[in-house]
């Protein structure tokens, strides 16, 4: 048996040696240098990153330049490695809901919605959702579709220097994120939209703070409005910046805000409704100008929009009275969840059914929360309209407690390649402008 000397300076013997040790450096940044070298050109490459560059997450930018133009522009991503996917196919069904709100986690209900709409259709259940339930997910949606919008102007104006917009962004996002906590228990990563419904009905009060937040939040708009929409300063910085056609928005699967500002009114809430969506009343906006500026005052006016909805969910939610949850006890669970005094928890109606009164009820609640229930074999495409664009799941049953595959469809990656389209010819001080107008979240990007 003879020693040896491992590349990390320590000895082993050929028994411990399970294989080589194979050590990895500088992969494409070498590629990039060596090929410049090679041309016998001088060009700088920039390293940008990975870091912040208000996309909320880990995004590296890979900038050619020729003094200070951009000639060439690459993303490189995978720089969060959270791996929700993979882990999904571990997990139950309901325990799924707690990895996918974690991706795009500046807007967990959309995930949450996508994912249990999807299972419901592979459960065959989707018309037996309550109403009750399916005005909730719209309500939940719409508040997180204004806290995602206001991030991206919050951000989008400080990297720009406006700070005043990042302290007036934020400050609204927080009268949103105090109803959402008041009614999930959460600010973010709320695990509250379930298969067959919601975790809980809407607790004491919660109609009141809405109604109450409306119109401050409306003034808060107004604000951003008036420091964004006509300062010369941000339309120098935001105008003809980013530019993306229609032609090249589709011939890269390019959705949501940065597609309608090339002028198509394309919206899932419209386009293939789900959750009650064909019966609110609201409008889709558009832009003509394919810019990072049009992209702004998109996301501005949709904010409104999402007002009018919210408005439209707590006039209904005051008039319609029923459960928040499937019937099916095979399906609901948790069942019968409120809060009470202890935080959040089964009601005690329930714990005293399960636990003295009847065995039954006790072991199928065992059964039914350590197990899960069985998804019919099949497979399924579901998608809704986050505030990124369309976020879709392919989901596949083999029949078990526990999803075969679970694959995203996250907008910001889709959206992330128009990077070169938009950077390639332009300044590099603009490069953050436009990335900060696709708004990508990396946990999406990454999942």
């Amino acid at each position: 048996m003879t020693q040896q000397t491992d590349p990390y300076g320590a000895t082993t013997t050929d028994d411990a040696v399970a294989g080589r040790v194979l050590n990895a450096a500088g992969g494409d940044w070498d590629d990039v240098a060596e090929e410049a070298a090679a041309l016998g050109e001088e060009r700088i490459v920039v390293n940008m990153g990975p870091q912040h560059p208000s996309t909320h997450g880990v995004l590296r930018l890979i900038l050619e330049i020729d003094g200070e133009t951009v000639t060439e522009a690459r993303a490189g991503i995978g720089y969060l490695h959270t791996g929700i996917e993979k882990n999904m196919e571990f997990r139950t069904w309901v325990q799924g809901v707690t990895f996918c709100t974690r991706m795009d986690y500046l807007a967990p209900m959309f995930q949450e919605t996508v994912y249990c709409l999807a299972i419901e259709r592979l459960l065959g259940v989707t018309d037996r959702i309550p109403e009750r339930a399916s005005v909730i997910r719209v309500l939940m949606m719409e508040l997180t579709r204004i806290s995602s919008h206001l991030v991206a102007m919050a951000t989008g104006g400080m990297e720009m220097g406006a700070t005043t917009v990042m302290t007036v962004g934020f400050r609204e996002r927080e009268r949103i994120l105090k109803v959402i906590e008041l009614i999930t228990g959460l600010r973010m990563n709320n695990a509250y939209i379930r298969p067959g419904g919601v975790a809980q009905d809407l607790p004491r009060g919660a109609v009141d703070e809405i109604q109450s937040m409306i119109p401050e939040v409306q003034r808060g708009l107004g604000e951003l409005e008036k420091l964004l929409n006509e300062n010369p300063i941000l339309k120098g910085r935001t105008v003809d910046v980013g530019y993306l056609d229609l032609t090249g928005c589709i011939a890269l699967g390019i959705t949501g805000p940065v597609l309608r500002s090339t002028g198509l009114p394309h919206d899932l809430r419209r386009a293939q409704p789900y959750c009650g969506y064909e019966t609110y009343d609201f409008d889709v906006i558009t832009r003509d100008s394919c810019d990072a500026y049009g992209r702004l005052r998109i996301r501005i006016d949709e904010c409104y929009e999402s007002l009018r909805i919210i408005a439209q969910t707590v006039e209904r939610l005051q008039r319609l009275e029923g459960p928040v949850m499937i019937e099916d006890k095979k399906i609901a669970w948790p069942a019968q969840l409120a809060i009470g005094s202890d935080g959040m928890g089964n009601s005690l109606d329930h714990i005293r059914h399960i636990m003295g009164t009847s065995m039954e009820a006790l072991i199928h609640h065992f059964k039914l929360v350590t197990e899960g229930f069985r998804v019919p074999a099949g497979q399924v495409y579901q998608a809704v309209e986050s505030p990124k664009g369309e976020l879709g799941v392919h989901l596949v049953s083999d029949g078990g407690t526990k999803p075969y595959r679970a694959h995203f469809r996250d907008a910001s990656f889709n959206n992330l390649q128009a990077t070169a389209a938009m950077c390639e010819g332009g300044q590099i001080a603009d490069v953050i402008v436009a990335v900060a107008s696709i708004d990508p979240v990396m946990g999406g990007v990454d999942r």
